[in-house]
């Protein structure tokens, strides 16, 4: 069996643009609670591809509302609640690098990832840090990422979620769930 290549490409970090992450408030140029127009005009700086957006039109309602949207050659999933953006999965072969605290966050062995996690949570307050999800996937509460993963042929890479602070009352329902899924 041959397997196409093209699928599995990992971006160089060199090659992806660098954001930094400020916790709960936003991911480079994308702040929590941005319309998609807003968010349209962020990215307009950024690449020149256009976000494809996924509407929802509630029964027995004329308007339709943007609840996720996707730059797939830029490597970024938003989502929206309420006109306003709620959540950000980075693709771990080609979104941004997002760093925090000197430490990169995508595309990273997710070992490696969660022991910096752990490390960091040993110097907070107890139990006011790391958290797990299903499928023990790490998150930072004082960050406001969850440390997810995506394949790349036969290893794992990190694709981070981020999001603002309010989702943390029910972090596992914030999202749609085939955001906590791993992805290919």
């Amino acid at each position: 069996m041959i397997m196409f290549k093209g699928w599995w490409q990992v971006l160089p970090d060199e090659e992806r643009q660098q954001w930094m992450l400020e916790p709960f408030v936003g991911v480079g140029p994308l702040r929590f609670g941005m319309s998609p127009d807003e968010v349209a005009d962020a990215m307009d700086d950024v690449t020149a591809e256009t976000e494809r957006h996924q509407r929802h039109r509630p029964a027995n309602s004329n308007v339709s509302t943007v609840v996720q949207g996707v730059y797939p050659k830029f490597g970024l999933h938003l989502y929206y609640r309420d006109g306003g953006l709620v959540g950000v999965v980075v693709d771990a072969l080609c979104g941004p690098q997002v760093s925090v605290e000197g430490t990169a966050l995508v595309g990273r062995v997710p070992s490696v990832l969660e022991q910096w996690m752990v490390d960091r949570a040993e110097t907070l307050p107890p139990e006011s840090e790391l958290v797990y999800m299903s499928a023990g996937v790490p998150a930072s509460e004082s960050l406001g990422v969850t440390i997810n993963v995506q394949r790349e042929g036969d290893r794992l890479l990190t694709r981070p979620v981020f999001y603002p602070a309010e989702a943390l009352d029910d972090l596992s329902h914030w999202l749609p769930s085939d955001v906590w899924a791993i992805h290919d």
